[in-house]
């Protein structure tokens, strides 16, 4: 009778005893530390491990070497492409540094984003990245700070890309900043009255934008926006323009929206009720997502620089110890859907 093959798993010590070298010069050799190693006894471990199919014990590696190949993206979510271009960007950079990127999603919430830390922070990757933004009053930031502090402490890196609301390094887009600009460039292009969709404003990115842009048009001498609260996504700004169109437009010269997914919302519910965007009333949204410039028409907004974020962002993580502060300016881009008036 044939006899079954042998299929217990190849272990490093295994790969020693083929490679004729002690099992510490083994392990050093496949866990990077082959600096220590002689040349040729890496390369004849390396080609024993590869002979023998060895696989090696990754979270055994990751105790060793305090870390592992990978770092993580911590998003609010993967339907908005902000957090997509986010994404792409941090990605880029971990392909330049030979590491690979894990994503999760918190989806707004402070305790999810609580227990996904906590997770990762048990796998030991090189690096933990949270971008989105932060939620007013969250109970859970104190114990997020201590998950942090602890893995920070066990030699990983942290960089946010959010409000500076954290003891730890910080990439935070001008978010009032940019709005009042965007306020100052539809006053100039001649809009006097306006609509603001917003979402809740224990979202600080909401808030943050919703008060640069108010702050700007009363400094202007004209009314405050009328603000109209509603579900922080596209949903949002479709439903919060059905309820302004209800209850009437009267003189809204423009409707403004705190993200461009919630201006693409604003846009269609305008559609839909027989309007057009751009020629019977101004829209406008913040962050410059690509479909600004594919919606018709093509959509006024402050450009956020997502990608070289989620690049800087990573690159920061894995060159700096710093937890200091670092603010990204933006830019208006004015289009199609905010025409001079004058």
């Amino acid at each position: 009778m044939e006899q079954e093959p042998d299929r217990r798993r190849v272990t490093l010590h295994d790969v020693a005893r083929e490679a004729g070298v002690s099992y510490a010069t083994a392990s050093r050799a496949l866990n990077g530390s082959d600096r220590s190693v002689r040349r040729e006894n890496a390369d004849r471990v390396r080609e024993a491990a590869a002979r023998l199919g060895y696989l090696p014990d990754l979270p055994a590696q990751a105790i060793a070497k305090g870390s592992n190949g990978t770092a993580a993206l911590v998003v609010n979510g993967i339907d908005d492409p902000y957090f997509v271009t986010i994404a792409a960007g941090a990605t880029a950079a971990a392909e330049e540094a030979g590491i690979i990127l894990t994503l999760a999603v918190s989806d707004h919430s402070p305790d999810l984003e609580l227990q996904i830390v906590r997770t990762l922070r048990g796998q030991r990757p090189r690096a933990i990245l949270i971008a989105g933004t932060r939620v007013a009053g969250a109970p859970s930031a104190p114990d997020l700070i201590a998950e942090l502090e602890a893995y920070r402490t066990a030699g990983g890196r942290i960089t946010l890309l959010t409000q500076p609301q954290l003891p730890f390094a910080t990439l935070a887009v001008d978010n009032h900043g940019g709005a009042r600009q965007l306020a100052e460039a539809l006053i100039d292009r001649g809009y006097r009255r306006f609509a603001l969709v917003h979402g809740d404003d224990r979202l600080l990115t909401s808030r943050e934008r919703r008060e640069g842009f108010t702050a700007a048009v009363r400094a202007a001498g004209m009314d405050a926006p009328l603000p109209v609260p509603s579900a922080f996504s596209r949903d949002g700004g479709e439903q919060a323009t059905r309820a302004l169109i209800r209850t009437g437009l009267h003189d809204i010269e423009a409707i403004v929206a705190v993200t461009d997914v919630m201006a693409i919302g604003v846009q269609s519910a305008l559609r839909a009720a027989g309007l057009v965007p751009g020629r019977d009333i101004g829209v406008a949204g913040f962050d410059d997502i690509a479909p600004a410039q594919d919606v018709t028409p093509t959509l006024t907004t402050v450009r956020v620089p997502l990608h070289d974020l989620g690049r800087r962002a990573l690159q920061l993580a894995l060159t700096s110890e710093t937890r200091e502060t670092i603010t990204v300016p933006t830019q208006v881009v004015l289009r199609d859907s905010t025409p001079p008036r004058h």
